[in-house]
């Protein structure tokens, strides 16, 4: 109404892309691949994968999330 221009974030479709690739993450197919009797650094290597994406994620959330736009 009053000719103010609004600025879209792009924050929310970040996030949405951010959760789909959780969920892929964490699907059976992904964690079957390291279902294996094998160890990285005395972890096996299922735990460190979950350990890993989930850092993963939780680094690009906040990257996403402290961006200035």
């Amino acid at each position: 109404m009053g000719g103010a221009l609004t600025k879209t974030s792009r924050k929310g479709p970040r996030l949405v892309a951010l959760f789909l690739l959780g969920c892929l993450f964490f699907t059976y197919p992904m964690l079957a691949l390291f279902n294996v009797r094998a160890t990285l650094l005395g972890i096996p290597l299922l735990y460190a994968y979950l350990f890993g994406a989930w850092a993963l994620l939780i680094l690009l959330v906040a990257a996403v999330m402290e961006r200035r736009e």
